[in-house]
């Protein structure tokens, strides 16, 4: 369990971020630097980011439990970026600024005058970091663009479930987190550029194009063989045993991965012969044999307990886990040794970084909705350029 700290500062201490963005890929972003040190400052609308709303569950004050997921390490300022006192704030803002993070939809800054060119002239050192549905131009650029529909639309869904099932998303918001993901990554490589250059760069991670890269393997075999990829429920299109296979208790996830670690498998299940079974011997064959190999060791598990076998093939070098849900997950021994579960002071729990750095790690310091200490509103908002650094 990681609880709050203020001890070392973190490897992007010194860096201004202003977090303009909403729903998830942009704060999830905002929220990885800051929880690397960047001073954070995000930036909302006067009725506040929508994923305030997107709930139950709710915490005391009303805020649903997805904005409190995404938003940590963060000050809080709302502006009306629509009136000309929010966008004056805004610029004001950025005068001392190293990172913009937004997600407007193309066309909106650009309509108030705070478009990415306009953005650069103004402050050349800037890396302006767009999330974006399908990119700027194109035959899509500027639509809207959401993570189930983009699982949709980038073939995911074609690839995950039953082989006998209807397309199905993927349970967690995989295409917005890894957006959010490649967008902390170009702003750091930008930063990193900006030492050589002195300046800045705009910077775009859009959904369209991180779904896409995830489509391995199912895009290198495509482009290989011309085959369109099947569901195949959970077992890996390329390799077997690469499966959750039910044994006399609860099913067992198996991911074996070479010939040694399947001889070690079926050795422990007494039955070596299967190592040297032509139809199973080597990885393409297990692959092309699935079936029967599936059905024979099933048949061997039903006398395992799924946990004490999955315990005991782990640290014998086979890959192998309980399934677990997601409170055995969140509660799992593991799970605290490596810091992944947070608390802060007044009931925040939320999940730990998983970049862990050995001299400058992450830091816990500031729960969701904590307000900036130099204005909250455009009411009060000082002109452009007359702000201070905190």
């Amino acid at each position: 369990m990681a609880r709050a700290s203020t001890a070392a500062p973190g490897a992007l201490h010194g860096l201004r971020v202003v977090d303009a963005s909403r729903i998830l890929g942009g704060p999830f972003c905002g929220q990885i630097l800051g929880d690397h040190g960047a001073d954070v400052i995000k930036v909302e609308p006067p009725q506040g980011d929508d994923t305030r709303q997107w709930g139950p569950p709710f915490d005391a004050r009303g805020v649903a439990s997805y904005y409190l997921g995404l938003n940590r390490n963060k000050r809080l300022c709302r502006l009306d970026l629509a009136s000309d006192a929010g966008r004056d704030a805004l610029l004001a803002l950025l005068e001392d600024a190293d990172v913009l993070i937004e997600n407007f939809r193309t066309g909106t800054l650009e309509r108030w005058g705070l478009g990415a060119q306009a953005l650069a002239e103004r402050f050349p050192r800037l890396v302006h970091c767009r999330i974006s549905g399908f990119g700027a131009d194109g035959p899509l650029g500027g639509l809207p663009g959401y993570d189930a529909a983009l699982q949709a639309m980038c073939g995911m869904m074609s690839v995950n479930g039953s082989a006998d099932g209807e397309p199905l998303r993927v349970g967690v918001p995989v295409i917005d987190m890894v957006a959010g993901l490649n967008a902390a990554l170009g702003v750091m490589m930008a930063l990193h550029e900006r030492h050589a250059s002195g300046r800045g760069q705009f910077v775009e991670a859009a959904l369209f194009d991180a779904g896409l890269s995830l489509l391995h393997p199912h895009a290198p075999n495509w482009f290989l063989d011309g085959r369109t990829p099947q569901r195949s429920g959970n077992a890996h299109p390329n390799i077997y045993p690469y499966d959750s296979l039910r044994t006399g208790t609860e099913p067992v996830f198996v991911a074996v991965g070479n010939d040694r670690q399947f001889r070690t498998f079926v050795e422990h299940l007494s039955v070596p012969e299967l190592a040297t079974d032509k139809r199973f011997a080597t990885a393409g064959a297990r692959s092309v044999h699935r079936h029967a190999l599936k059905a024979l060791l099933e048949q061997q598990l039903a006398g395992h307990d799924g946990p004490a076998l999955a315990e005991t093939l782990v640290r014998l070098g086979v890959p192998c886990a309980p399934v677990l849900d997601v409170p055995q997950a969140l509660q799992h021994p593991h799970a605290a040794h490596r810091g992944m579960v947070v608390e802060l002071p007044g009931g925040y729990r939320g999940l730990g970084s998983p970049i862990k750095l050995s001299r400058t790690p992450a830091s816990y310091r500031l729960p969701p909705l904590a307000e900036g200490d130099r204005f909250l509103s455009d009411d009060d908002a000082p002109a452009p350029g007359a702000g201070d650094r905190p």
